[in-house]
Parts: C-alpha cells; structure tokens; sequence
C-alpha cells in the first residue's frame, strides 16, 4: 500500500530551511543486511524526534518494501504510471535530462503514522521509493553522461530534501554508476560487514572509492567513512578464530588508518536475530517492532555512536579494540 504526499513540508518555504546530513550505507557484497541497516538506523533515528528521509538507489526496491511501500502494484494502469513517476529512477531520468519532473517532496512517501505511530515525541520518516526498470534505466543514463553529473543526487537533496535532519541512502551492492551517485550524494558513508573475509575485503574498497570521490568531483563532493558495522555477528562466546580474524581486519591500523588500510568498526554489534528479517515482511523495521528487545537496543547504540563521530573529529572517535586470539577465542 501507498500513502499520500507529506502534507507537513511547505515546499515554497524550504529555502530557508537547513540542508540534511546524508548518509550513504554503501557495501560492495551483497547480502549483508544493508537495507535492513539503512531502514532501521533510519527508523531510530526518527524515533528520537529527528526528521529522517529514506532514499531508495537500489534498483531491487528493497528499502520501499521495507517500510511498506511497492511501486507499481495496482490493477490500473493509470495509477500505476502515475506512481511511478514518483520513483526515484524516474526523477533522476528527468533531471539528468533537464525535463519537468517531481519535486522530492511531492515524489515520496509519509510512513509516519503507520511505522512510528506508537512512539511518543518522534519525528517523521519519508522514503523516496524506487522501481526496477525505471531506477536500471537511470544507472544506464548516468553511463552516457560525463563523470560531473553523479553529483546529481546531492543536489537534489540539499535543494529539496531540506527541513529533513537526516538523508539515509540504500545504495546498489556493487561498483557502479549508481554507487558512485550515491557516494557523491553522501556526507559520510557507513558500510556493513557481516563475519566472512569477502565482507570486509569488499568493505575496504569501498573506504578507498569513497576517498576518491573528492578527487574525482574535484572536491565538489567529500564524502567521509564514519565507519563499519558487524551485522549479524555472533554472541562473544561463540567466537571461532575467523571470527577474531575479520574482527582485527576491520580495526586495521586503527583510528590512523588510511583509505583502505581499516574501516573504523563500530564498538556495537548488530547479533543475528530472526526478528529483524522477519520485519521486512511487515513493512515495519525491526527497531520499531521490538525497540526493547535486543535488535532494538543493538540499533540504537550504534545511532548513538553515529551522532557521536558525525559531531567529532575522527581523532577522537571510540572504535572496537582488537581482539587477542589467546585470550578470548577457541581456534
């Protein structure tokens, strides 16, 4: 099901409003959990008052689904046309070709009410929905296009997405063009590992296409990793010695390290738990379902460590200490 446009964002007003934050949450693997990161940091984050707009990129729509929004789904054809020109595929189709399009504001979708509306003092949670061949044909359109127009996105969201505190960015699982949109888009980038050495050797080129957007925008865009989040690790006592391995690999030379030589991990650990895929069926991420349990007190302490770096130099981040084999696991 859809919802109506945001009725509570004047879009004549917005100019004098702040630009958001953006957060990419970006892998080069796929399968480790980056949509259900990205809907429910954005969800606690919503939770705790502030104004937060998902963006789908991936050309799977996965995120939309996530929150109970499937473009193009009616028996009318009608409808579904007009749905989807508010997809976001469709929208960065148009800009790229400078015809009329959407604004951001009139094209996304209000979950509010129906995913926060148990929440007292929260903010409002917006998504910008994607569909399959409209978002396939804009990754083709940014091919034809020079380099320069990735940052198309960017502008997009700091000209329209404004009165939101927080953009959050599902992106494609690979080195595309559309990863590289939503990189340049970004004001920091948070990648997610789960416990395979694929994961993280995928998540440190990442950290290096992430410091090459400054160079490749010609500093028009600067993205910075705040760091990389173990998904669905398993509980300390379980530990195996690969485990330990892909702990250290992603401290790499620690809070020093340069692009590629460590990934600045999170001191909380997303645990596997059947709760948060099991949420993706009902439209309402997990930190919602179940803000008490463990997967909800999981997402919100890795909330609080992302409003913590954003606000610090990295200098003075509190990354994970790196684990010593001997001490604490069984080989």
């Amino acid at each position: 099901m859809t919802t109506a446009h945001p009725s509570d964002i004047d879009v004549a007003d917005e100019a004098s409003l702040p630009a958001p934050v953006v957060l990419a949450i970006a892998t080069q693997k796929g399968g480790v959990g980056k949509t259900t990161t990205t809907v429910n940091l954005g969800a606690r984050l919503s939770m705790a008052g502030y104004n937060v707009l998902i963006v789908d990129l991936e050309p799977q729509a996965q995120a939309g689904t996530a929150l109970g929004i499937t473009l193009g789904g009616h028996e009318d054809e009608a409808a579904n046309e007009a749905e989807l020109q508010r997809s976001l595929g469709y929208i960065l189709q148009m800009a790229l070709q400078k015809f009329p399009r959407p604004h951001l504001k009139q094209a996304m979708f209000d979950r509010t009410d129906e995913v926060l509306g148990d929440f007292e003092g929260h903010g409002q949670l917006c998504v910008l929905a994607s569909e399959e061949a409209s978002m396939s044909a804009a990754q083709n359109a940014f091919v034809t296009k020079p380099y320069k127009e990735i940052v198309t996105l960017r502008h997009l969201l700091l000209q329209e997405a404004r009165g939101f505190h927080f953009v959050l960015i599902d992106t494609p699982p690979a080195v595309s063009h559309l990863n590289a949109v939503a990189l340049a888009a970004a004001d920091f980038v948070v990648t997610v590992c789960i416990p395979e050495y694929q994961s993280i050797k995928g998540a440190l080129v990442l950290s290096a296409a992430t410091h090459a957007i400054a160079t490749n925008t010609q500093g028009v865009c600067e993205p910075q990793l705040l760091g990389a989040l173990l998904n669905r690790s398993n509980p300390e006592s379980a530990w195996t010695a690969q485990d330990v391995d892909i702990r250290n690999a992603m401290i790499g030379d620690g809070i020093n390290a340069e692009p590629g030589r460590g990934l600045f991990p999170f001191v909380t650990d997303v645990r596997r738990d059947v709760r948060i895929s099991e949420s993706y069926i009902h439209g309402r991420p997990a930190v919602t379902r179940f803000p008490n349990h463990s997967c909800g007190k999981q997402y919100t302490g890795v909330v609080e460590e992302i409003l913590d770096r954003i606000q610090l130099p990295r200098q003075k981040w509190t990354i994970a200490d790196p684990v010593l084999v001997e001490e604490n696991v069984d080989a």
